[in-house]
């Protein structure tokens, strides 16, 4: 069964607190905008790899595809969002 855009956002969720969290997709590919105080001093392949524990075994069994845009709040205001 594949996952809604509204499962795979619980899911980060449960694992990662988020200031703002949108996830649009097609049941195999995703397309996430994830803005987290965790994401602060991190580089970008580490913002990620918080993501993908937040999933777990989900990242592997459910979500085939996830493209990510990964701001830390500071990021996401600079952006005039």
């Amino acid at each position: 069964m594949e996952p809604s855009p509204a499962e795979v956002r619980r899911y980060i969720e449960q694992g990662l607190a988020c200031e703002t969290l949108e996830v649009d997709g097609d049941g195999r590919h995703f397309q996430a905008l994830i803005v987290s105080v965790a994401f602060e001093g991190k580089s970008r392949v580490q913002r990620h790899q918080l993501v993908y524990a937040a999933l777990g075994e989900r990242m592997r069994e459910e979500v085939h595809a996830l493209s990510m845009k990964t701001l830390t709040p500071a990021e996401f205001a600079a952006q005039g969002q």
